[in-house]
């Protein structure tokens, strides 16, 4: 979570000084709104990039996560089931000793 912040900050940074620099540089209108048209551009696609890449990371955390659980599970489920043998073998030791 405090990556992503930086990652937003350092975006909006960006934004605002490149939106800053366009406008307080000496050019036409027609340039200048050309120039914010491409710098929005690339800050739309970076901001693709890097939310394809939260996303990717993000999908990578909960599929170990899947996996961990269902280990966890398969070893609950073993440990059951050795626990109601144990059970069955007192039963049967109990059932000869009465």
């Amino acid at each position: 979570m405090k990556n992503n912040n930086v990652l937003l900050g350092i975006l909006g940074g960006v934004a605002v000084g490149a939106a800053l620099g366009i406008l307080f540089a000496p050019a036409k209108g027609s340039e200048t709104r050309k120039k914010i048209a491409d710098k929005g551009n690339d800050l739309k696609d970076n901001f693709k990039d890097s939310l394809s890449k939260l996303t990717d990371k993000i999908s990578k955390s909960v599929e170990g996560f899947k996996d961990e659980a269902q280990d966890l599970i398969a070893e609950a489920e073993q440990k059951i089931k050795e626990e109601k043998t144990n059970l069955e073998n007192l039963k049967d030791i109990n059932k000869s000793v009465l």
